[in-house]
């Protein structure tokens, strides 16, 4: 073009950098509004999770009116954000057809006058609008993508923000091998940083290997506390938890947590068939293991009632099942682990006394010669234990066997005797 044509090609040219400007300025607002709408589409997605996970309370307090209503108003939020970004977009196409009409209106114009002055002849006007033709939607596309990629440098933001997220627990370089078992709380003092809730104060205790612990206490007392010390999902405020007389921290978290068999209060299941649920703790087990860790767990024959049996599908978070079913098959997956280190955090709550009973003698001998932690409000879990722990406040109030702490007044006396006689009852 500017070969055989320098001043047509200069005046041609001209819109083009206008373009470019108008693309980096349009581009900054869609970024901006893509990371608003993104940001919404969150809000919207947690609010809308959260009505179908807890659908059977909505339901049970008559909330549907008031829920379809803050819907609506999500909704309709979501819905003029969406359209502010589109008015934004609306104005690419428009804007890069009508720079590139210039383009060729400025080809006619200033071609037919040099044309008409004898500087030019007719065919180089129509090679010039091939050119500006072939030069400009080249550059139309590439505002096309800028488009595209400030939308999708929005979503990756959001993105971003989760996956550069560092753990605040420093990883030990210490293998835990070869497990023994032994726990020891050495003036553990831990506070949750959003609460500032004071959970235990200068805890001491030690758990021998092999030795299973019960842990009572009001609700409230850290009970559940000590679980996740150990698990080290946080790290204590002060003092020192010792696995094996080593510090805690010093050891690899995976390592670590691959030594523990959990089972939260609140057994979380996956959305797949009880089977896979269960396997969750090892993955080369055999439908053998499995069916056998199901028996200990009492919860082969609720499973056998299904239709299809083990491969039942269940529902997200394991909604298919009751509170106790859960409970169990959870149990059934720690016991599938068989780890050296067990922590049963109030996982018979939603059980019967008589199929507590049965479970807890099929734990004493899965977990003989391997360290147990059992958190409880019963004193029927605790007390076939080696070892009571008694909370109250974050601190220890008593501590020994049965039989020890069953001829002392005091809280664990006082609940023996009012669940002994609402059994009676």
């Amino acid at each position: 073009m500017f070969i055989k044509a320098p001043t047509l090609a200069a005046y041609t040219l001209l819109p083009l950098p206008i373009l470019s400007i108008l693309i980096y300025k349009i581009s900054k607002i869609i970024h901006k509004r893509s990371t608003i709408v993104q940001q919404y589409l969150s809000t919207l997605s947690t609010f809308t999770q959260e009505v179908f996970s807890g659908v059977s309370v909505i339901k049970a307090y008559t909330l549907e009116p008031q829920t379809n209503a803050e819907l609506k108003v999500l909704a309709n939020d979501g819905k003029d954000k969406s359209m502010s970004l589109a008015r934004v977009n609306a104005w690419f196409f428009p804007l890069m057809i009508l720079l590139i009409g210039i383009s060729n209106i400025l080809v006619i114009y200033i071609g037919g006058m040099q044309y008409l002055r004898g500087y030019i002849g007719v065919g180089l006007i129509a090679e010039f609008i091939l050119y500006v033709n072939m030069l400009t939607w080249p550059v139309a596309i590439v505002g096309w993508l800028t488009s595209i990629v400030q939308t999708a440098e929005a979503s990756q933001k959001r993105i971003n923000e989760f996956l550069n997220q560092q753990s605040e627990l420093k990883n030990g370089s210490v293998e835990l091998m070869d497990v023994e078992g032994k726990i020891e709380f050495k003036n553990v003092s831990f506070t949750y940083e959003d609460t500032e809730i004071n959970a235990l104060k200068n805890l001491s205790f030690t758990i021998n290997p092999g030795e299973t612990t019960a842990i009572l206490g009001k609700t409230g007392s850290g009970k559940s506390t000590i679980l996740d010390l150990v698990a080290r999902l946080y790290d204590v405020s002060s003092g020192e938890i010792m696995i094996d007389r080593k510090p805690i921290r010093d050891y690899e978290i995976n390592s670590l947590r691959k030594a523990i068999g959990a089972v939260p209060q609140d057994a979380f299941l996956f959305s797949d068939s009880i089977k896979n649920n269960i396997k969750f703790g090892k993955e080369e087990a055999t439908d053998e293991e499995i069916i056998l860790k199901a028996k200990e767990a009492v919860v082969h024959e609720n499973i056998m009632g299904f239709s299809k049996n083990y491969d039942t599908v269940l529902g997200e978070r394991g909604i298919t099942l009751s509170g106790g079913q859960k409970q169990r098959v959870s149990i059934a997956r720690a016991l599938l682990k068989n780890p050296k280190i067990y922590l049963f955090d109030d996982c018979l709550s939603a059980v019967d006394t008589e199929t507590e009973e049965e479970i807890l003698n099929n734990l004493k001998k899965a977990s003989k010669e391997k360290t147990t932690l059992i958190v409880s409000h019963r004193v029927s879990s605790a007390k076939n234990a080696d070892k009571i722990l008694v909370l109250e406040d974050g601190e220890l109030i008593q501590e020994g066997t049965h039989e020890e702490l069953n001829t002392v007044e005091g809280y664990y006396k006082e609940l023996y005797k009012n669940q002994l006689s609402d059994k009676e009852n």
